[in-house]
């Protein structure tokens, strides 16, 4: 019987803002990439780097593990997929352990000074997956969640938890290119469309022609929206 998989703790990148620190971002990449490469990343399609007055940006590193759509090859993925297809079952054991971690990640920011109405939590692909999985299971009460050309599972456990919720859930920016072939536009609408029925406020946004990668009017948007869900203070907001 293989050991557990057991990560350490996380390497990231921050950015830090230039003024007072009074919130927080934690950026999940996708399988196979590094907190390093999603600024680098976000960078040039942006033309500039994502920087605000008064927030925070932490873009963790998903520990090395073994991948099963890479056949078993090690890669830095947030948790393990049987393949990827939104008709499958999840690889929750990988999920929780990583929720667990990721937790952790949180709880030095609230540690820090920064409350969980604070806090955003985000991702591309797998890194969106794991932000919802992470917020709508663990940590209903953060500041909100967005998730960029990502999806869950039919039978996902975040639709699991919230058939039983009664508690204000975060909203949700969901973004997602139609021409994307390997996560599709189909499961990313269907995702949200489920997310919606469930209670969580959220809209879907279409980027067409674009496929699985950042536009610059995506993030364009999504850092308007980061600004509407951690505002500054008086005379810091317009950034």
């Amino acid at each position: 019987m293989a050991a557990a998989w057991v990560p350490g703790r996380l390497q990231r990148c921050v950015v830090s803002p230039a003024g007072r620190h009074s919130a927080s971002l934690i950026f999940l990449h996708g399988s196979g990439d590094s907190g390093h490469e999603l600024r680098k990343w976000i960078k040039e399609v942006l033309n500039q780097d994502l920087t605000f007055q008064h927030i925070k940006i932490i873009y963790p590193t998903a520990p090395p593990r073994p991948y099963t759509p890479l056949k078993g090859m090690t890669s830095n993925v947030w948790f393990d997929r049987f393949k990827i297809s939104n008709d499958c079952p999840e690889h929750l054991e990988s999920i929780d352990v990583m929720c667990q971690v990721l937790t952790e990640l949180i709880d030095e920011e609230v540690r820090g000074g920064i409350s969980k109405s604070r806090i955003l939590l985000g991702g591309f692909s797998m890194g969106g997956c794991m932000a919802m999985h992470l917020a709508y299971r663990n940590h209903r009460d953060v500041a909100g969640v967005f998730a960029l050309s990502s999806f869950l599972n039919k039978a996902s456990a975040v639709y699991q938890a919230l058939q039983k919720n009664d508690d204000a859930l975060p909203e949700l920016f969901q973004c997602h290119g139609t021409a994307d072939e390997l996560v599709l536009h189909s499961w990313g609408e269907e995702t949200n469309l489920v997310l919606k029925s469930l209670g969580v406020n959220t809209k879907f946004r279409s980027f067409p022609n674009v496929y699985h990668e950042f536009s610059k009017p995506e993030l364009e948007q999504l850092k308007s929206w980061i600004l509407t869900k951690l505002p500054g203070e008086m005379g810091t907001q317009s950034e």
